[in-house]
Formats: structure tokens, C-alpha cells, sequence
């Protein structure tokens, strides 16, 4: 919320009737609503997306964009997620990755790493964590980035460049949860989860270097797409000037 903050401020966006946010019910939910004055909705989890792209068909000259965490965008709401970013469509989408169902007690998310114990693994999980910053990309997206709460000033300026861009923005916010995820890694507290973040993340450009075994349990920051592209809108307007043409 601060890094988004302290975006719009330094864009010089300072009326919020300009925004609209969208987002579902867990805990990432709750950063527009009731922290920002403007309008948002809080849709049924993991259809925030479908929600945003209604808004945004509707009211194209509003900038709309979604907050939520890795269940709500990168679980329920995957197949809205790709499919948005196939179209391009021109919304940004901030999911907040705490890496586990923090809010419903602690169970194994499509983003767990690898080995974790929760309370649904308690053995460790076996299932390889999903990518889902290189899916948005690989989809069409024109923007997708992923950071940690430790990378502040790179963060803000994902941000800055989601905000302003035209087309699909995405960024992947890895955010410690100390309650859940931290507890069941033995790190105690946020601070803690911080340093873990420092000794766990590297740069997308060194890990092109290094093999599958030393990426596990890793997590790769950096821009994964970064490109102007026609957006759905556009491709809207050209479809419907060729409707009104008489046959």
C-alpha cells in the first residue's frame, strides 16, 4: 500500500475519483478498502478480475485496478487472471503472494515453495509452486514484474509503470506473513521473514544462469514483460467501427 501511495504521488495523481479498486476477501482484499478514498468493490473471491474488466469496458477514462493475494488471483481466479492478459485488457492487477491461505489457517496455496509444511501439508508439499508473474507474461500481458516488500524502490517503480502503461499490468508482490507462512518455516516474526527474503531472492537475470536444483525454494525478482501492445479496447473500437459499416 505504501509503494502505490507513494507511485501516484510522485506521478502527481492525486484525484482518486479518477480510480476505481477492485478486490476479493482475503487479507490483500482489505488495502483499497477502507485505506484509499475512492471507489471499490469487493467481489466474491477470485472474481475481482472479471469485475475490474466490466468497470473498465464501461468507464474506459477511469484507471482500475485490482488488489489481491495469491488464493484469491493465482488460485480460484487463475483462469480470469490469463485470460485478462491474453486480451490485454487494460487494467493493472497487484496480487500479494504470502506464499500460503493465510486468512482460513494456514493450508498450502498453488504458490507454497516446495517442502513447506501447512496444516494441509503436513509432511511437506510436493506440488512445484506456480510461476504466475512468467504465466501473465507468456499470456500477453504488457507488463509483469515481480518484487518483495524488501525491494522497495524497485516495487514502487513497477508500480509507477503499471499504472501508466496501456494494456494488462501485472505485479507479484511477495509479502511476509508471520502468522502463517513464518510459523511454519520458524521465522518469527516480520523482520525475520525480511532477512529471508534478502537470502532467498535472486535477479532474473541470474537465474538464467542457474540450474532448476538451485533455483528451488528461490525466489526470482526482476521485469518479466515489458512492452507496448494493442490492447482489447483497441481491438473493440475496430471491431464495432466495422459493424456500423452498411454491408
Amino acid at each position: 500500500m505504501n509503494c502505490f501511495l507513494r507511485a501516484l504521488h510522485e506521478l502527481d495523481y492525486h484525484d482518486m475519483q479518477k480510480f476505481v479498486f477492485c478486490s476479493g476477501i482475503g487479507c490483500a482484499a482489505w488495502i483499497p478498502s477502507p485505506y484509499f478514498r475512492a471507489d471499490s468493490i469487493h467481489a466474491a473471491h477470485g472474481r475481482s478480475i472479471p469485475v475490474a474488466t466490466g468497470v473498465k469496458l464501461m468507464r474506459p477514462d477511469l484507471n482500475v485496478i485490482v488488489f489481491g493475494g495469491d488464493g484469491d488471483i493465482g488460485g480460484i481466479g487463475l483462469s480470469h487472471l490469463v485470460h485478462a492478459a491474453r486480451r490485454n485488457m487494460d487494467i493493472t492487477v497487484v496480487m500479494v503472494n504470502n506464499m500460503i491461505y493465510g486468512m482460513t489457517g494456514g493450508q498450502v496455496a498453488p504458490t507454497t515453495p516446495l517442502g513447506i509444511k501447512t496444516t494441509t501439508t503436513p509432511y511437506g508439499s510436493f506440488d512445484p509452486p506456480l510461476d504466475t508473474t512468467r504465466l501473465v507474461a507468456t499470456a500477453g500481458a504488457s507488463y509483469a514484474a515481480r518484487w518483495t516488500t524488501l525491494h522497495f524502490e524497485q516495487l514502487k517503480d513497477a508500480m509507477k509503470t503499471a499504472v501508466t502503461i496501456d494494456g494488462f499490468a501485472f505485479i507479484e508482490v511477495v509479502s511476509p506473513c508471520p502468522t502463517m507462512f513464518g510459523r511454519q518455516v520458524g521465522l518469527k516474526d516480520a523482520v525475520e521473514m525480511l532477512r529471508w527474503f534478502k537470502q532467498n531472492t535472486v535477479s532474473k537475470d541470474k537465474a538464467s544462469g542457474m540450474t532448476e536444483t538451485e533455483l528451488v525454494s528461490k525466489i526470482v525478482v526482476g521485469k518479466f514483460a515489458h512492452a507496448e501492445k494493442r490492447t482489447f479496447a483497441d481491438h473493440l473500437q475496430e471491431t464495432l467501427k466495422k459493424a456500423e459499416k452498411p454491408a
